[in-house]
C-alpha cells in the first residue's frame, strides 16, 4: 500500500488553500520506515547488469546528464569549453549521445546559450541565492528573472531550509510558487538540500511541498553539502514522484545531484528509476543526473565495453 491510496486531488487542492491546511496535510503524511527504505535501496543497488544492458544504460545516463560547473572561478572560456564537451562528449566516437543540459550560475547563462546555439541542449541556471538560499524573496525573484532573460531554459532553485526546519511550510510553499511564476516558460527544479533536512520524514515532506507548489522537478542537493544523492534519498524522492502521479496523473521529474561520480553510481540511479517510477521516467524529460566529473567515467567505461580495455588518461578531456 502506498500513500496514494489515502490521497485525492481534492485533498491536494485543500492543502494549497492556506498555511493551516498545508501544515495539516504535511503533518498527516505517513512516516518513513528508515530501515525498510535503506534496505530496499541497498538491495536495488546490488542488481547485476549484463554487458549489453550496461552499454545501453551508459548512453542513457549520458543523455540525462546536467553537465555542471558551479565554481566562483567560472569564466566564459571555461563554460564555452564545457559546452563543447556537451556537444561532442567523445570527438573520436560521434555515436556518443549529447548530454541533456549545461548547468551554470546565472551570470554565465549567456555564454552557455551562445555556445550551444540551437543544439537542443538545455541551459540550466542555479538561482535564488544558490547554494544557501539566504536572501530576500525580491532578490531571489530578480535572480530568477535575470537568468531567464539571459536564455535559461531551466531554473534550479533552492528552498529556504531555515524556514522549513522552523516549520514555516507556508513560506517555503509561497516562495516556490513565486519563483515558478518568475520562471515564465522555463522549467523549475526545486532543490531540497537533503543533507541539511536531517530526517527522511523531512525529505518526504519537502518533496510534497515542492510538488504542491508547482515544481517540474524535485532535486536532491546543490552538491555543496555531504549526504546528498544517497540511494535511500533518491529512492524516497522517486516514491514521492510515483505517488504524485498515481493521484494526479501528472509526471514530476527527479534530479539526483551531489556525489555521483562513477558509472556504478549512475547505474544504481537508473535501477532505482526502473524499479520505482518505471521506464517512463528513463528520459531526460523526467530524470536528470547533476554531475561535473561523471561524464569522464561514463566515457571510460563505454570505451572499455567497446574495445575490451580501458583508455589512457588522456582519452577524455579534464573538467
Amino acid at each position: 500500500m502506498t500513500i496514494a491510496v489515502h490521497l485525492s486531488t481534492s485533498l491536494l487542492d485543500e492543502a494549497r488553500r492556506d498555511e493551516a491546511s498545508l501544515r495539516d496535510f504535511i503533518r498527516a503524511l505517513p512516516g518513513v520506515d528508515k530501515v525498510g527504505l535503506e534496505a530496499r535501496a541497498a538491495t536495488l543497488g546490488t542488481r547485476s547488469i549484463k554487458t549489453d544492458a550496461k552499454r545501453r544504460l551508459i548512453d542513457t545516463a549520458i543523455s540525462m546528464l546536467d553537465l555542471t560547473t558551479l565554481e566562483g572561478a567560472d569564466t566564459p572560456r571555461k563554460v564555452t569549453q564545457l559546452c563543447a564537451k556537451a556537444l561532442t562528449p567523445d570527438p573520436l566516437d560521434l555515436s556518443v549521445p549529447r548530454v541533456a543540459a549545461i548547468c551554470v550560475y546565472g551570470d554565465r547563462v549567456a555564454d552557455a546559450r551562445a555556445a550551444l546555439g540551437d543544439s537542443g541542449i538545455k541551459v540550466a541556471a542555479v538561482a535564488t541565492a544558490f547554494p544557501s538560499g539566504r536572501a530576500s524573496l525580491a532578490v531571489k525573484l530578480q535572480d530568477t528573472a535575470d537568468a531567464v532573460a539571459a536564455g535559461a531554459d531551466e531554473i534550479d532553485m533552492v528552498i529556504d531550509r531555515g524556514a522549513f526546519l522552523s516549520g514555516r511550510y507556508g513560506q517555503v510553499f509561497d516562495e516556490i510558487v513565486a519563483v515558478k511564476a518568475a520562471c515564465g516558460p522555463a522549467h523549475l527544479k526545486v532543490i531540497l538540500e537533503t543533507g541539511e533536512l536531517q530526517t527522511y520524514d523531512n525529505i518526504k515532506r519537502a518533496s510534497w511541498i515542492a510538488m504542491l507548489a508547482g515544481a517540474d522537478f524535485i532535486k536532491t542537493s546543490t552538491g555543496k553539502v555531504p549526504s546528498a544523492a544517497t540511494p535511500a534519498n533518491v529512492l524516497l524522492m522517486l516514491e514521492a514522484c510515483r505517488d504524485w502521479y498515481r493521484v494526479t496523473g501528472e509526471k514530476i521529474g527527479m534530479k539526483p545531484a551531489g556525489g555521483i561520480r562513477t558509472s556504478k553510481d549512475a547505474m544504481k540511479m537508473l535501477v532505482l528509476v526502473h524499479e520505482t517510477t518505471g521506464d517512463e521516467w528513463l528520459t531526460p524529460d523526467l530524470f536528470r543526473i547533476g554531475a561535473s566529473t561523471l561524464l569522464n567515467d561514463l566515457l571510460m567505461q563505454r570505451h572499455k565495453l567497446r574495445d575490451g580495455n580501458y583508455s589512457g588518461p588522456r582519452y577524455v578531456t579534464s573538467d
